[in-house]
């Protein structure tokens, strides 16, 4: 009895600091996992909000882009109509000079004819306010339009490469950050996963410490001592004693007096 005693005590205890060590070692990785789990859905939530915050700012600039585009072509536009039209008023005016110096020559009079003709070698005045005659101030007129259409021209170009510039790294930061945040939802899942094993691993575990404790208080009444001095030990085991010699001298036939 002794030595099943020591050895069913020894193997049980060794048996609950195994279970005991399992599950505060199980313990600790569950709470690095759920903290790991934690972190990890903070940051996917920071990525999905810069990727949301790029997204909306590249509406944004999509639709200043398009105004101003817009814009500018209408004012293109509106310059190559408005050359268009000063070129055509340049050229009756020109024609018409001409043809009053002509008639000036065949007629040789004081009338309509000779006005023109001297008019088309006078400076006009009536109409430019630095003087020069109104041809010139035509000229000046379709030099700024043609002006106006070159650096909107210019500036629209401009534009539209800061713009393309823009587009372009704001895409590249959210493939980046897309690219990021798939990774961390991956890990999460994978830490999810893992948690959810180890809680199952530490339930296990506990089951069989606690079956471990179980079988510990079994064993404690029948080899362990319960609260018996040495004195108390020592007449009980000469009472046992007593009682198994006289349990030999009945097998063996011999009288009890």
């Amino acid at each position: 009895h002794k030595g099943y005693c020591d050895t069913e005590l020894a193997t049980n205890k060794q048996t609950r600091e195994n279970k005991a060590a399992e599950a505060e070692d199980l313990t600790a990785q569950i709470e690095k996992a759920t903290a790991d789990i934690s972190q990890l859905t903070e940051e996917i939530t920071i990525l999905a909000d810069d990727i949301a915050s790029i997204k909306g700012q590249q509406a944004d600039a999509q639709g200043i882009r398009d105004a101003e585009k817009a814009k500018n072509q209408e004012t293109i536009a509106d310059a190559k109509v408005a050359q268009a039209a000063v070129e055509k008023a340049t050229q009756v005016l020109k024609d018409f000079y001409a043809k009053a110096a002509d008639a000036s020559l065949l007629q040789g009079t004081n009338g309509l004819a000779s006005e023109m003709a001297q008019a088309s070698k006078a400076p006009y005045k009536g109409m430019a306010s630095g003087g020069g005659n109104l041809v010139d101030f035509l000229d000046v007129i379709l030099s700024d339009f043609a002006r106006l259409e070159s650096e909107t021209s210019t500036a629209e170009d401009n534009s539209q490469s800061a713009h393309d510039k823009f587009m372009n790294e704001a895409l590249d930061d959210v493939a980046l950050k897309s690219t990021e945040q798939e990774h961390k939802e991956g890990k999460r899942d994978q830490t999810t996963e893992l948690n959810r094993n180890l809680k199952k691993e530490l339930k296990l575990t506990h089951e069989e410490l606690d079956a471990a404790l179980k079988y510990y208080d079994e064993l404690k009444p029948s080899c362990l001592d319960q609260g018996l001095s040495y004195a108390d030990r020592v007449a009980q085991r000469e009472e046992e004693i007593k009682s198994l010699q006289e349990a030999l001298k009945i097998l063996a036939g011999e009288d009890l007096a």
